[in-house]
């Protein structure tokens, strides 16, 4: 059924209906005002070989989904039964500088091309000859159904032409996207590789550490704290809990958690955290015990624990665990 609004002429923002002349255009037998029975029967024959040419088409090319030169190569064999005289007919194709030839291919005088196309832009011919003079008919010995079967050819060709192209594109990159998913994998199996390496490395460095520390550093602490002052004990043990932490320092710890703190501040929490008093640490470091109290002070703020019940050396002490 012609849809009226598809099929009319643009006119003015509206389309206008079709006309008896349009009609005889768009059909492809004689229009039913026509009544010879012989012209009828031939055109109807001619329809049948154009129908049974654009069919065979669509099954070449089932038969050759993702091969162009497969399907051209059989198409120009298949093409000369659907022209009115297929005894004497050849065919050709030209597509991307490539010949495609029926086995009795020759150029002669009785011939009509048609331009292929993909992207709008030509990419060949299709071209069909009679090997031997016959009857004049519409374009020269040819019909004007034929030409319009030579096109209806021509565009097939180079829809599917495109069809192919796109599909060997998308599999190229699926091909692509599948090598790079595989080396991505494999980087990352030797990245794991490769850090569980280092963390085997840091483990021996740990094991190297703790065995040097215990082994060599503490024995020398302990003679060294026999030989000072009773007053200077206090270093010793704030050295030795040091070491103990080695492989996670405190001081460290504070200074990336807090920045603003200055380094007496962060030697100062170091002893609070230890279990040294006031009276002590300002014993140790030579200064009042009201200094002390005041750097005690600012340490509590920028910990942001003014005017809070919490103990300093408890907090230090909880804050650090919580790190590690």
């Amino acid at each position: 059924m012609i849809n009226e609004e598809d099929s009319a002429s643009q006119q003015g923002g509206r389309r206008s209906p079709l006309n008896n002349k349009d009609l005889a255009r768009l059909w492809r037998i004689p229009f039913p005002t026509d009544t010879e029975p012989d012209k009828t029967e031939v055109a109807l024959r001619e329809r049948i070989k154009e129908l049974n040419c654009l069919y065979g088409i669509s099954q070449l090319a089932e038969r050759s989904p993702y091969s162009l030169d497969d399907l051209l190569q059989d198409l120009v064999i298949f093409l000369p039964y659907s022209w009115q005289y297929p005894e004497i007919t050849a065919a050709r194709i030209l597509f991307n500088n490539k010949f495609y030839e029926s086995d009795n291919f020759r150029m002669t005088p009785w011939r009509q091309t048609s331009r292929i196309y993909m992207y709008h832009a030509p990419v060949g011919e299709c071209c069909i000859v009679y090997l031997e003079e016959c009857p004049p008919s519409d374009e020269g010995p040819f019909m004007k159904e034929e030409r319009a079967l030579l096109d209806a050819v021509a565009e097939q060709i180079g829809t599917i032409a495109t069809r192919i192209s796109a599909d060997l594109e998308l599999q190229e990159t699926n091909h692509q996207l599948t090598l790079e998913r595989k080396a991505l994998q494999e980087s990352n199996t030797a990245l794991k590789t490769l850090m569980a390496r280092i963390e085997q490395e840091k483990q021996e460095i740990h094991n190297d550490i703790m065995m040097n520390v215990e082994k060599i550093l503490m024995p020398i602490l302990s003679a060294l704290e026999l030989q000072i002052p009773v007053n200077q004990n206090k270093y010793v043990e704030l050295l030795k809990t040091n070491l103990q932490e080695i492989t996670s320092p405190f001081i460290n710890q504070l200074s990336l958690a807090y920045q603003a703190m200055t380094l007496t501040e962060i030697a100062i929490c170091n002893m609070i955290r230890t279990g040294i008093n006031t009276k002590e640490i300002a014993g140790m470091r030579g200064v009042s015990e009201s200094t002390i109290n005041r750097h005690r002070e600012k340490i509590r703020r920028k910990l942001k624990i003014t005017n809070k019940k919490i103990n300093l050396a408890t907090f230090l002490q909880s804050n650090m665990r919580d790190e590690n």
